[in-house]
């Protein structure tokens, strides 16, 4: 038997960029929305009687964040058969899209399936990966805060769609953070919760803000993502941005024809901008594990 989950990446609507903190993370507000563009994850117990877990991820060097998380539950009291796990990349990797923690979330989700996990300990340990995670947990929409890590689920907002567009190469998300501190970008901790409180506010009243501090210090590192933003927005999409860190750009199309929009423009783009594909939103049901 066989559990496959969905480890769908994310966009940021919004990102406010605050002060670092005592522990050298800075303070956030960001509006998260999962979407279709999804990594895979299967996992199986190993092969021959195994005592070892094993992660596979072709073509992604170095440590991988599911390894690490299966180690985390294995310290918490997992007490599953060793498992292989087998990681298939749809999120760009570096990207700005959260495919990492998508995986770790998922791996997490996987593991509960196939022995009990109690929430608190899933929390934790989803923290302890990353500030992305926790938001990830539970695929759908949410508000980040502290570093990322203090999650609020939202309900689904009005119809929309997306077209990611991916630009090659990735970029260290460090490296961003530490353009954003040479430029001067973070607000202070009135100003962030300011943003906060209008964006509690736009949601009530059944909108939301769009926007993304980073987005400067990400276009300081590689200008040629001014020139994606630049066609995606002649594309005839309502906004177009860099997500997270970057340096992939979305646009953004809103109202009921915004699926059929985004896929049109998908077409075009992607003559340009190998890669360029149409997203949807996508909620809890789409990260649920399954058999195979």
């Amino acid at each position: 038997m066989k559990l496959l989950a969905r480890a769908p990446g994310k966009v940021n609507l919004c990102l406010f960029l605050g002060p670092v903190r005592s522990d050298g993370r800075h303070e956030v507000v960001t509006l998260l929305e999962s979407v279709s563009v999804a990594d895979e994850l299967s996992v199986a117990v190993a092969r021959g009687g195994s005592a070892v877990d094993e992660v596979v991820c072709a073509g992604v060097e170095g440590p991988n964040i599911v390894s690490g998380a299966v180690a985390g539950l294995r310290e918490r009291g997992w007490d599953a058969p060793a498992v292989r796990v087998v990681i298939r990349k749809r999120v760009p990797v570096a990207a700005g899209m959260g495919g990492g923690s998508a995986d770790a979330a998922a791996m997490l989700r996987l593991a509960a399936a196939i022995a009990p996990v109690p929430a608190a300990i899933a929390a934790e340990l989803a923290a302890s990966l990353g500030a992305d995670v926790p938001s990830q947990l539970v695929p759908g929409v949410s508000i980040g805060t502290g570093a990322g890590e203090v999650v609020k689920r939202l309900d689904a907002l009005g119809p929309h769609a997306f077209v990611i567009v991916p630009q090659g190469d990735g970029l260290s998300t460090a490296e961003v953070y530490r353009e954003a501190d040479r430029l001067g970008l973070p607000r202070d901790a009135a100003n962030l919760a300011s943003r906060h409180r209008e964006l509690l506010a736009a949601l009530r009243a059944g909108t939301y803000l769009l926007g993304n501090d980073l987005e400067p210090a990400a276009l300081s590192l590689r200008p040629e993502i001014g020139r994606a933003l630049d066609t995606v927005r002649d594309s005839g999409a309502d906004h177009a941005m860099v997500s997270g860190s970057g340096p992939t750009v979305f646009a953004l199309f809103t109202g009921v024809e915004a699926q059929a929009r985004a896929e049109a423009v998908a077409v075009g783009l992607a003559r340009r901008y190998p890669g360029a594909t149409s997203a949807a939103p996508v909620g809890e049901e789409f990260g649920a594990p399954r058999g195979s």
